[in-house]
């Protein structure tokens, strides 16, 4: 979603048009104008001193609690959200019957990191256990400049987030008779058999301790670093580099490396976190991995952030049977954004896809682009924030009480966070923060799917899965009988 330029604050540096609309508004009406010109001032003066003002260790209050941007009968109508939006309403039909009571968001503290109350847009944090790294510090600040973003117009609402990787609330531990309804917990994400709530994880904002921007950053620099080197030009061979002691599926992909006795197509790499920090992270910029035609995405304990980041390269992701989804992954379909892989018969399934897309260069490169035009135009920052911003009013409109501050929460604000952090941590902070309310409304959350149409959605999905899986035998059953 475009931000436009209007008479509406939009922050330093958009001046032409901005200066010509107040001055035309200063004709027609001084004394509208005057009020106007006083919100102007103190939205500029904040954004012009903002650096200045994440060293406070208090929470100023002088950022807009509320903002209406000023109605512009000529500017468009707000888009329709992308697809994957439509499983905010999936992820909270659980408690579509019985509402959400505090009984059920206090069951969910036993795992939770932290809590966070939300009282006339303002943010109160009771910290429960550290998450690991930085994941509950990212996660909480992008929370805040949601709030920045759309002041006053996040409902009242109480929840409890668990920043570890696992989802734990199994649907069968709630179907049985008498089961209670379970409780609502908010993680990065989830899979078939739970009911975790899954919303975007922490490295949307930056990921210091292993050097990854936020994401608006990087979406420019996978842009720039796809234009460096066209498809064509690239290793005809399958990427891939991560830490394979996580996960034994992992262990078992580097089997299909190269060697002296095998060809699998796979060029892989073991990424070592450690001696990167020390040589600092020169073979690790992400924009700079998108030298193959094809790359392998892969989870890892369990769902993995570095999805999105392969997904963007053109390249013809191979996408290894996932047990995790994340919130817009849902959105992906296979052959259209991706080639699916079996995860038990990997070293065949990486030959047969490179093999077949350096033979059908066309249409494997659709395959690619088609990946990284959803990610640039279909998970760019103004979408991930506003699927934040249509799931947590789904859940507020659930509520059966009135949230209120709990005894030992702590107000949040974008000042008081950034303030104790230094280094690569502070940097990202101040890249990251929204400086200034959004001038144009939030897309139109899209209906949820009646029943048909999703099972017609998953059954499509799992038909292509089933095509690619009935080439890949009938490839190697070939092979076996000549």
């Amino acid at each position: 979603m475009q931000q436009r330029q209007s008479s509406n604050v939009h922050g330093p540096g958009h001046s032409g048009h901005f200066t010509d609309t107040i001055w035309r508004q200063f004709i027609q009406s001084p004394a509208k104008s005057y009020a106007l010109f006083a919100f102007i001032f103190l939205l500029l003066v904040g954004a012009l001193i903002s650096t200045r003002l994440l060293d406070s260790t208090t929470c100023p209050g002088t950022y807009p609690t509320s903002y209406t941007p000023e109605e512009d009968h000529d500017s468009p109508l707000a888009p329709t959200c992308p697809d994957y939006f439509r499983w905010i309403h999936e992820d909270l039909r659980p408690w579509a019957r019985t509402g959400i009571t505090r009984e059920m968001v206090e069951r969910a503290n036993e795992t939770a990191n932290f809590r966070l109350v939300i009282v006339k847009g303002r943010a109160y944090v009771k910290r429960n256990i550290k998450a690991f790294q930085s994941r509950d510090t990212f996660t909480l600040w992008g929370i805040l400049q949601l709030l920045r973003r759309y002041p006053g117009k996040i409902p009242d609402l109480d929840l409890m987030f668990d920043c570890v990787d696992w989802p734990i609330l199994l649907k069968s531990n709630y179907s049985v008779p008498g089961a209670p309804a379970p409780p609502p917990l908010f993680r990065y994400c989830a899979n078939d058999q739970t009911f975790d709530i899954v919303f975007p994880d922490w490295s949307f904002w930056g990921w210091p301790e292993v050097n990854i921007k936020s994401w608006g950053k990087i979406l420019k620099d996978l842009e720039e670093g796809n234009r460096r080197m066209n498809w064509t030009d690239r290793e005809p061979y399958a990427y891939w580099k991560g830490n394979p002691v996580v996960a034994s599926s992992r262990q078992d992909l580097m089997k299909c490396n190269v060697s002296e006795g095998q060809e699998w197509n796979a060029r892989l790499y073991v990424q070592d976190w450690k001696r990167e920090k020390q040589k600092g992270y020169k073979q690790s910029e992400l924009a700079s991995q998108c030298k193959h035609r094809f790359k392998i995405y892969i989870e890892g304990s369990a769902w993995s952030v570095s999805e999105k980041y392969i997904l963007a390269c053109d390249s013809v992701t191979l996408y290894v049977t996932p047990n995790y989804t994340d919130f817009f992954t849902r959105g992906l379909i296979p052959m259209h954004h991706f080639w699916p892989m079996n995860v038990y018969d990997k070293c065949r399934s990486i030959k047969f896809a490179v093999d077949w897309g350096n033979n059908h260069t066309g249409k494997a490169q659709e395959i690619g682009r088609a990946a990284s035009r959803f990610i640039q135009e279909e998970l760019k920052m103004d979408y991930v924030y506003d699927y934040m911003f249509h799931l947590l009013n789904q859940y507020s409109k659930l509520f059966r009480y009135q949230p209120t501050i709990p005894t030992g929460a702590v107000e949040y604000c974008a000042e008081t966070m950034a303030c104790p952090e230094e280094g690569m941590a502070r940097k990202l902070m101040e890249e990251s923060l929204e400086q200034s309310p959004k001038e144009t409304s939030p897309c139109t959350l899209p209906p949820p799917y009646d029943p048909s149409s999703l099972y017609d959605v998953l059954r499509e999905k799992e038909n292509s899965i089933l095509q690619v899986e009935s080439w890949v035998k009938a490839y190697w059953e070939n092979q076996t009988n000549q």
